[in-house]
């Protein structure tokens, strides 16, 4: 038996895990996921006894280790070596213990409304006792004020509270109970980033800092208004800290977008950006330049020569200028700029390639003069 789960994004992208929080199911993921999911290949995961993950497969008296050693066989059965691991609140203890035990399998890890401890045993203790003799109904009659601030709820995961299995349930606070790995985060050497929720009363900021401050040249981000399960009520600051952490491609994109367009281009596009134009900006950096032009199967030089094709057979003559002027920069000499566009006279039409040859010939004329 394996944990039930859900993949979802390319097969040949990076994994990324995603791990839930006691009493949830995988739909904790359903805003961010999604978004993900475009530069990774995702598997979010059930906890034993929840959403569609079989009880048996742990116990009384289970541990995060226990759990760990689960993600793994998943990750295994998946055919996947090395990933990439976010989790909430238990899901995000599962986390620290793969990044301190299995370091060989965590690329990076996020950690989210979570601890290395989870202020002791007797608590969990309790509400494992409770659990086993009275069921869940009474205790997800709470659950939005642990897990939501203000009038906020999703419906979804309060169902899933309630129909959890209450042995599996009880043997994941037994392994909430036992938990501490205080001592051990200085060892994780995973890039790692801890997310805090500022409304939070089960994992405050406390709780977050302190790992913080432990683990080797991490980071903490602390989200406004958010609770235990920041990204259900918070996915938008939850999935820009994320993307920022995991891929890098907004900043590698930009870097590449500089290097290729020239700061002044750049820098032009930035100081035109608006609130309502900040999501286009981030697709043009994050895709077009952070995933496609740093694909290493083409060159920049061969890129250029398919983007002044495309730009010519579409009439898209602004752009044209701005990428003649990228073509020089990736190293198109302006004979090999010219055989481009006698190229697309043939494919695109002579009309369209006449103003080509008129647009590049103003910028080479304009580059020839600046020089």
């Amino acid at each position: 038996m394996t944990l039930n789960h859900l993949v979802e994004g390319p097969a040949s992208a990076a994994p990324l895990l995603l791990g839930p929080s006691l009493g949830t199911s995988y739909a904790l993921w359903d805003k961010v996921a999604p978004e993900l999911s475009v530069s990774h290949r995702v598997v979010r995961w059930d906890l034993p006894g929840h959403g569609g993950s079989p009880a048996g497969l742990i116990g009384p008296g289970a541990t995060v280790g226990d759990l760990a050693d689960l993600v793994l066989a998943l990750a295994d059965y998946l055919g996947i070596q090395r990933f990439a691991y976010a989790g909430v609140s238990l899901g995000g203890a599962v986390g620290l213990h793969l990044a301190v035990h299995h370091p060989e399998r965590v690329d990076s890890l996020a950690v989210i409304c979570s601890s290395a401890h989870f202020n002791g045993a007797k608590a969990w203790q309790e509400r494992a006792e409770q659990v086993r003799r009275e069921g869940l109904d009474r205790l997800a009659e709470s659950a939005n004020a642990r897990w939501f601030a203000g009038d906020f709820t999703v419906p979804e995961l309060v169902r899933d509270h309630r129909e959890a299995d209450p042995e599996a349930y009880a043997a994941c606070c037994d392994a909430l109970a036992a938990f501490d790995l205080t001592d051990r985060l200085p060892e994780i050497g995973a890039p790692t980033l801890l997310i805090a929720g500022r409304e939070d009363p089960a994992t405050p900021p406390a709780h977050l800092r302190q790992i913080a401050d432990a683990v080797p040249g991490s980071a903490l981000v602390e989200i406004p208004g958010a609770s235990h399960l920041a990204p259900a009520q918070c996915p938008e600051a939850v999935l820009a800290a994320l993307r920022t952490h995991f891929d890098g491609a907004p900043r590698r994109g930009m870097e590449v977008r500089r290097a290729v367009l020239g700061d002044a281009h750049v820098d032009r596009a930035q100081a035109r950006q608006t609130p309502f134009t900040a999501r286009f900006q981030d697709f043009i950096s994050r895709y077009a330049w952070g995933e496609i032009w740093t694909d290493p199967t083409l060159t920049r030089r061969e890129r250029s020569m398919v983007t002044l094709t495309a730009l010519i057979a579409h009439g898209h003559y602004d752009e044209l200028a701005m990428h003649v002027r990228a073509a020089r920069r990736n190293g198109l000499t302006p004979e090999e700029i010219g055989a481009v566009l006698l190229q697309s006279a043939v494919y695109c039409g002579v009309p369209a390639a006449n103003s080509a040859f008129a647009v590049a010939q103003r910028v080479l004329a304009e580059e020839a003069d600046e020089g």
